[in-house]
């Protein structure tokens, strides 16, 4: 097949290729979770600043192995599969994460960027520049982001017994979400088993129950999303929803699964001895960073690709941003990755000026990243900023049972606060813990904190 150059390549369909976009580069993005924006501007996604910095068309190519234009990754654990009124493409294509333009497939024509859709990047030689398709297309770049993102953790890859059984799902792809919304209509009023207690966990289950199904999380650990909440925190979602009338097992994992006479799943085996009835299993365990196809030809640190401060990786043109990179973190001097949609963007980001500031010979700032997290689920809506580590002070009304639950925790190190959470706050609230973090106020009093509460974080 003939070879196809390209000055600026984006391999991917994710957010952070949208972001790369903005200026012509090569980009390989499967984020993770593109989580819709909390009304924040970012100066626009790669592809609107792209254009906006008159990129010459024929100059950049984005290759997905999706068929569809790059869209908002997050409505597929949420409105998607909402009952009423879900959202379906092209009502969700980016840029409308961040209250932009929707960039449909026909704005890359206008702009001249070739939109290769259904192609998967089965070699990437970074010595030669050149990225080969699964059907032996080769595509060669000039500069390189790679923005891979993470493939979903399968039950298959352990050998768990009748993993395989039909209507065993995993969400990632919007033909994932198109799967699911088939079963539940097949399953009326059916029993869903939710495995994995993270962010797919609780909001898959929360919008599974919106669907009249009879719901039960399963996982190991003492409470839900234990890398990011307290037992506090835990304790107040786990208790709201089995109010809503999800059942939660914790302390053991989903070890086999039985199914019927159309290799439909019927049953899952925890270890435990229990055994649970069930006619959908969403399995929501974690994902892996996407590095395969650099290998032993970028250096790797914490599971991801190392970077600078500019996300440029250890060769020449070659940069990797969003759940991929592991990149220096200034506020705290040292090197982490983020798997989250909101670092995606805003690294793709940076990447795409470091990029430009490089070739116009101009220095660029150093990425100053502020870990930002967040969901919603039911009337529920959180934010977390900054870093959990340290001592931690619980505050406000976290009662379960209460109409109008409002409560938070600051995380404190080294008489500092580091890290803030807060259910149900305002615009100007979360900017107020978003700042607390930041600043990193000293903590005097954990008492004092505790009483304060919300308020500490107001008046900084």
């Amino acid at each position: 097949m003939a070879e196809k150059t390209f000055k600026y390549v984006i391999l991917g369909g994710g957010v952070a290729a949208e972001r790369e976009k903005e200026r012509s580069f090569v980009v390989v993005y499967w984020d993770k979770e593109i989580e819709k924006a909390e009304k924040q501007k970012y100066e626009g996604y790669a592809a609107r600043e792209f254009a906006k910095q008159g990129v010459k068309p024929g100059e950049l190519a984005i290759i997905s192995k999706e068929l569809v234009a790059p869209y908002e990754r997050p409505a597929l654990s949420k409105a998607y599969l909402f009952p009423e009124s879900p959202a379906r493409l092209p009502g969700f294509h980016v840029c409308v994460g961040s209250g932009g333009e929707r960039l449909l497939p026909e704005w890359y024509a206008e702009k001249g960027i070739a939109l290769i859709l259904g192609t998967e990047i089965v070699k990437a030689d970074l010595a030669s520049k050149t990225l080969i398709s699964a059907a032996g297309e080769s595509f060669k770049y000039h500069v390189l982001i790679i923005a891979t993102g993470s493939s979903v953790i399968k039950l298959t890859d352990f050998g768990v017994q009748g993993a395989d059984s039909k209507n065993i799902c995993y969400l990632r792809e919007v033909d994932d979400a198109d799967k699911l919304v088939e079963i539940i209509k097949q399953k009326k009023n059916g029993k869903v088993v939710i495995v994995g207690g993270g962010y797919i966990g609780l909001e898959l289950s929360a919008v599974m129950k919106l669907n009249n199904l009879d719901v039960c999380m399963v996982y190991p650990e003492p409470w839900c999303m234990p890398r990011l909440f307290t037992a506090g925190i835990a304790a107040f979602y786990e208790g709201y929803y089995a109010n809503k009338g999800i059942k939660i097992i914790k302390g053991t994992v989903a070890v086999g699964f039985t199914s019927d006479a159309n290799g439909e799943v019927k049953e899952v085996k925890l270890k435990d001895g229990r055994v649970l009835e069930a006619d959908i299993v969403v399995v929501g365990v974690g994902g892996r960073p996407l590095t395969g196809l650099f290998k032993g030809q970028v250096e790797e640190e914490k599971g991801g690709i190392k970077t600078d401060s500019s996300f440029k990786s250890s060769v020449h043109d070659v940069y990797a941003v969003g759940d991929v990179a592991t990149f220096p973190m200034k506020i705290y001097n040292e090197m982490r990755r983020v798997e989250h949609v909101d670092h995606a963007r805003k690294s793709a980001e940076h990447a795409v000026k470091a990029i430009f500031a490089s070739e116009g010979g101009k220095s660029f700032e150093e990425y100053d990243y502020l870990p930002f997290f967040y969901s919603r689920s039911f009337n529920l809506s959180w934010q977390f900023y900054g870093d959990n580590v340290g001592e931690t002070v619980l505050f406000g009304d976290n009662s379960p049972t209460s109409e109008n639950p409002k409560f938070g925790t600051y995380w404190i190190k080294e008489g500092k606060i580091v890290g803030a959470f807060l259910e149900s706050g305002t615009p100007e609230e979360n900017k107020a813990i978003a700042k607390v973090a930041r600043v990193q106020p000293p903590a005097e009093s954990l008492d004092q904190l505790a009483k304060e509460g919300l308020t500490f974080a107001c008046k900084i």
